[in-house]
């Protein structure tokens, strides 16, 4: 399997961190793409991935800390991007949820990593939490300009704004969140997702599947997410996995 979103830099990691790592394969984890939030994020994930061969890095600045972003943040990130453990500019995006940054700053930071990607040839990878519209809006408008495609991580919006993504050749991924007992939506998406654009992540340690929600979580728990969906479609996991495994590698080039 290959968890396509993990924070194996995070500090909830520090204690275990090289011992989980050198575990993965043993617990049936191929590779992983490590996400980043900010700058320092973005370095400790190039970091993790030159020092591990089973991690790849995704760098850039998630919309909680939009208000960073600058000329010199940019400058450095296209600096790392040059590394070739590097496959995608993510997380970026918007979050109307908390509003740590300014909702017109969020949009801007946004376009602006975008342009970014597109300009160094990289797929993105995006965070969307109550700002459905806008997040739609502006990758539709992007698409139209730009040869690019998104992976929309943590999915939680519709069947309908899938298929709406989906037509524009992105990417749906899907994590524990799948499992939880009133997740209607996600099952949903989850059974009528096209296979052929189907992620599975777990974006450790947050967003723990059944049954160990609650605990941290780990990039070995995505077998929970990825049997979850494989029995609502009344399929093999090892179907899943192979299938998402695939898709992983195309979507981020390796």
């Amino acid at each position: 399997m290959i968890d396509s979103h993990v924070h194996l830099d995070d500090e909830a990691f520090d204690e275990d961190r090289d011992d989980l790592i050198k575990g993965l394969s043993e617990n049936g984890i191929e590779l992983v793409i490590n996400n980043s939030s900010d700058l320092p994020s973005s370095e400790r994930s190039v970091e993790l991935a030159n020092n591990y061969e089973n991690i790849y890095a995704a760098i850039g600045v998630h919309p909680h800390d939009a208000i960073t972003y600058d000329d010199d943040v940019e400058k450095r990130l296209i600096e790392l991007s040059r590394d070739k453990k590097v496959v995608a500019i993510g997380e970026i995006g918007l979050d109307y949820h908390y509003d740590n940054s300014p909702r017109y700053v969020q949009r801007v930071v946004f376009k602006r990593q975008i342009e970014l990607a597109v300009s160094l040839k990289k797929n993105i990878v995006i965070h969307s939490r109550d700002a459905a519209k806008d997040t739609f809006d502006i990758l539709k408008e992007a698409h139209e300009k730009y040869d690019f495609k998104a992976l929309i991580h943590c999915f939680s919006q519709s069947v309908e704004m899938m298929r709406e993504y989906i037509k524009m050749g992105d990417y749906i991924a899907l994590g524990g969140v799948v499992t939880f007992k009133n997740a209607k939506t996600p099952k949903e998406v989850a059974k009528e997702v096209p296979l052929d654009r189907l992620l599975l992540e777990t974006d450790c340690p947050y967003m723990t599947p059944v049954p160990y929600r609650g605990k941290r979580n780990e990039p070995k728990f995505v077998k929970f997410t990825c049997q979850y969906i494989a029995d609502l479609r009344q399929m093999e996991a090892s179907e899943i996995e192979k299938i998402t495994a695939e898709n992983t590698k195309r979507f981020f080039g390796i």
